[in-house]
């Protein structure tokens, strides 16, 4: 395992706590959910191998403190959090970056916003879903959610976020897991996440969601943009938005081993599919 350095960089309003690791053109990796950097610790090591490889914990996540713990959370600012650490990453070069989920919204929002600082960007099913024709109906999930989360807690809160996600018509609820003891990184990871939660699901979640790509700049700079989508997710929300977007881009989703998160259930061969992908990419510019 390579051992990575450590910053802080400060911005408005949060200081960023960031890891940095490996050799090469820089490879920034930005998280989506709560996990924060420990999202990609079973793919940062060997993508160094190839690449610098750069994560960060987004503003409020883990280490990265917000000034205002109460403060309001908007993608640009997200957004350009991204971008700083562009410039003290690699000042002379556009960069590749690949963004899961909320955070593939934020880094949408940087292709719009500064196209120049990026290579090529691999963004895994963005829930975007006001680009769906039926976004009325998600736009009264999240006002669900959000009562829920008042009236009733984190757990309730996010049990109707999941159902929400999930495929139209897919009522099953999920089978019971047996417990498992964790090796204690996983474990100091799982716990991390689960303290992320409510900011995620209070702060994030409303924001995140209800942000509107700007098609025309995104399709001025489709070039330098894949859209990315689970081979298992097929029908759940965030692959519909996700493919809803390329749609309306004109492009085709590339598919990803696994559904939402494969990167963490398929790290081996998600890990393969995006190098594949950045190499592609590289060949055709």
């Amino acid at each position: 395992m390579t051992s990575p350095t450590t910053g802080t960089l400060p911005v408005d309003g949060a200081t960023l706590s960031y890891q940095v690791r490996g050799q090469g053109p820089l490879l920034l990796l930005i998280p989506g959910g709560s996990g924060g950097t420990a999202s990609f610790d079973a793919v940062a090591d060997d993508l160094a191998a190839h690449y610098t490889v750069a994560t960060y914990d987004p503003r409020g996540i883990s280490h990265s403190p917000l000034h205002d713990p109460d403060a309001e959370q908007h993608v640009a600012e997200h957004a350009d959090d991204a971008r700083r650490l562009l410039d003290l990453l690699s000042p002379n070069q556009p960069a590749r970056v690949f963004a899961a989920s909320s955070g593939a919204i934020a880094a949408l929002h940087l292709l719009t916003t500064h196209p120049a600082r990026i290579e090529r960007l691999v963004a895994h099913e963005p829930p975007v879903v006001e680009v769906l024709p039926d976004a009325a109906t998600h736009r009264a999930l999240l006002a669900r959610v959000k009562e829920t989360f008042r009236a009733q807690g984190l757990m309730p809160a996010m049990a109707v976020f999941a159902a929400g996600l999930k495929k139209e018509g897919d009522d099953h609820a999920p089978e019971p897991q047996p417990e498992m003891k964790l090796p204690p990184q996983a474990a100091a990871r799982a716990e991390r996440t689960m303290a992320n939660l409510p900011y995620f699901v209070e702060r994030i979640v409303p924001g995140f969601m209800a942000y509107v790509p700007d098609i025309h700049r995104l399709k001025a700079a489709s070039d330098r943009l894949v859209l990315a989508c689970g081979q298992d997710s097929h029908g759940e929300l965030p692959h519909r938005a996700a493919a809803a977007l390329a749609q309306q881009l004109g492009t085709q989703p590339h598919h990803f081993p696994g559904g939402h998160t494969g990167l963490t259930t398929h790290p081996a061969p998600f890990k393969e599919r995006l190098r594949e992908t950045f190499r592609r990419s590289d060949v055709r510019r």
